[in-house]
């Protein structure tokens, strides 16, 4: 980021006359602004014009209190930079105001010595940074369980069959008190196996996706949801109508939902019958990975949420919820949300978590479908 800074200074002071310092770095793929002496802004690239959701000729017009409440940090950090003349960086600033919601932002104030009182601001989406960070370790916990799993499965299956064979013939040959102890030893065996067969989930296969329609799986979740473990609680939708595609494996999509509304559903215990599961589509542009499985910086701005009313997730266990065996449920294998994260990060998506005391939301970043995509897979599923 200070490379950036000096970057953008060094353009500066090169130009002659300065009087159009936004030509000067228009290219510079981080959201920068310049404000002078008296907080009005002078200049910005296009990346902070998507950051302000206001066209540069627009913010040209506007002081950063017209932007940003009087009293946010942002403030102190300019008065500092213009006092020290030093460059001061924050992570995870909230800019709330009627005219812009930003969270989890990363902002970095620089003296302009070319310009004495100017200072040049950049932001990031720092949030967007930390779930990139915790996507790319889910995805190393998941090949520690598949190696484990590959173990497993030659060192433990084999002699776990046996085990079962023998247990079976036992239960035709012995007493009725011991039959019970044949049918423990066997039922204890499948359990071992069905829990080595969820591990070898998290192996390392090639994602069939396609364009999919996000509703139609999350209309199947729901159906299957309000069936079975969710048919007492509430289960509503905000859903965007004009939504295009996900590129997606379908199955694939719809164990990710399930999984999370199952969670969400036995997550709300002491609900007394208000408990409310709420499905929510929404298109946010701007957001853009690069992540394992999906090429080089994809957009991702495809967001569903499934959020609950339940109790919310213990602030202990939260920051490790996606690593696998661990777990919130008395008998919980912990595997669930780590194959979540995974399937997610095949797809070249990114998964949030907030959670607090009556909400909790799941939030999932996923591609658009590339309508220059060919082939078998490639039709609307």
């Amino acid at each position: 980021m200070n490379a950036l800074a000096a970057c953008v200074r060094s353009h500066l002071a090169a130009a002659a006359p300065p009087t159009d310092p936004a030509a000067m770095f228009a290219t510079v793929p981080a959201a920068c602004a310049l404000i002078g002496r008296d907080n009005h802004f002078r200049a910005a690239n296009p990346a902070a014009e998507d950051f302000f959701g206001i066209s540069i000729s627009q913010l040209r017009h506007l002081a950063l209190s017209d932007l940003v409440p009087a009293d946010s940090p942002l403030f102190l950090i300019v008065e500092q930079v213009r006092a020290h003349e030093v460059t001061i960086s924050e992570r995870d600033l909230t800019l709330e105001s009627p005219r812009l919601s930003r969270r989890g932002v990363a902002v970095q104030a620089s003296p302009m010595p070319e310009e004495p009182g100017a200072v040049m601001l950049t932001f990031s989406d720092w949030s967007a940074a930390k779930a990139l960070d915790r996507q790319l370790n889910f995805r190393h916990a998941a090949r520690s369980v598949a190696g484990m799993a590959a173990i497993l499965a030659h060192e433990v299956k084999n002699p776990l069959s046996g085990i079962r064979g023998a247990a079976q013939l036992l239960e035709n040959s012995v007493t009725e008190a011991d039959r019970e102890l044949a049918v423990l030893i066997r039922e204890e065996a499948d359990r071992i196996r069905a829990l080595v067969d969820r591990m070898e989930m998290f192996g390392e296969k090639p994602v069939d996706r396609g364009g999919v329609n996000i509703h139609r799986v999350l209309e199947h979740v729901r159906r299957l949801a309000q069936t079975g473990f969710a048919a007492h609680l509430r289960v509503t939708e905000q859903y965007d109508p004009s939504l295009p595609p996900v590129w997606a494996n379908r199955d694939q999509l719809v164990q990710v939902f399930l999984n999370l509304v199952k969670n969400a559903a036995e997550a709300i215990t002491d609900a007394q019958g208000e408990g409310e599961i709420t499905l929510i589509t929404a298109y946010q542009p701007g957001m853009r990975v690069a992540a394992p499985g999906a090429g080089p910086r994809v957009n991702v701005p495809l967001v569903v949420t499934v959020r609950d009313n339940g109790p919310g997730i213990p602030t202990d266990v939260e920051k490790n919820l996606f690593d696998p065996f661990v777990s919130t449920k008395a008998g919980g294998s912990g595997l669930g949300l780590a194959l979540v994260a995974k399937i997610v990060g095949d797809h070249g998506g990114l998964i949030e978590v907030d959670s607090r005391p009556g909400r909790t939301e799941f939030r999932i970043f996923l591609p658009l479908f590339p309508e220059e995509t060919e082939g078998p897979s490639a039709g609307l599923r």
